[in-house]
């Protein structure tokens, strides 16, 4: 691994535990400034029949979801194994809910929370797997082009 993307990769896994711990070990998940934005938002949905189901729970599971798909795909940029991004986003949010139920009494400790962010990491590492294998045959076909190109210009 090159410096350049080893510092890359520190650096994208550093504000993004921060912005898992911003959004999840606060007292509060937001202001009512956010509150009332959401609020209204969800009103208008439920006005229409097509966007009815969009309900507060639809919204939370969802964000819990897509929140932890970065976790799996940073594994797997850092090389890591897939089972390790499952398993690490199943003990992140375990130590996250635990942490929510004994020192954070403002916060719901909730184990739907588990799973939906164990779905975003096991979503992120699957992501992260197709996108690798196609960079890595993509780089595979340019050095072929490549010394093809060496070969002929030598001969």
């Amino acid at each position: 691994m090159t410096k350049r993307r080893r510092a890359w990769l520190v650096a994208a896994s550093c504000v993004y535990a921060v912005a898992v711990w911003w959004m999840t070990l606060r007292p509060s998940i937001y202001d009512a400034e956010v509150g009332g934005i959401l609020g209204r938002l969800l009103d208008a949905l439920r006005q229409s029949p097509a966007t009815a189901w969009i309900t507060f729970d639809v919204v939370e599971s969802l964000s819990n979801v897509v929140m932890f798909v970065p976790l799996g795909l940073l594994v797997i940029a850092w090389r890591g194994r897939w089972w390790h991004g499952i398993l690490l986003g199943l003990t992140v949010s375990c130590a996250i809910e635990v942490t929510q139920l004994l020192f954070l009494p403002t916060r719901v400790a909730d184990v739907g929370d588990v799973a939906a962010n164990t779905l975003g990491a096991t979503i992120g590492v699957l992501v992260g797997r197709v996108l690798s294998r196609r960079i890595s045959r993509s780089q595979d076909s340019h050095k072929a082009r490549h010394r093809k190109l060496i070969d002929t210009r030598a001969q």
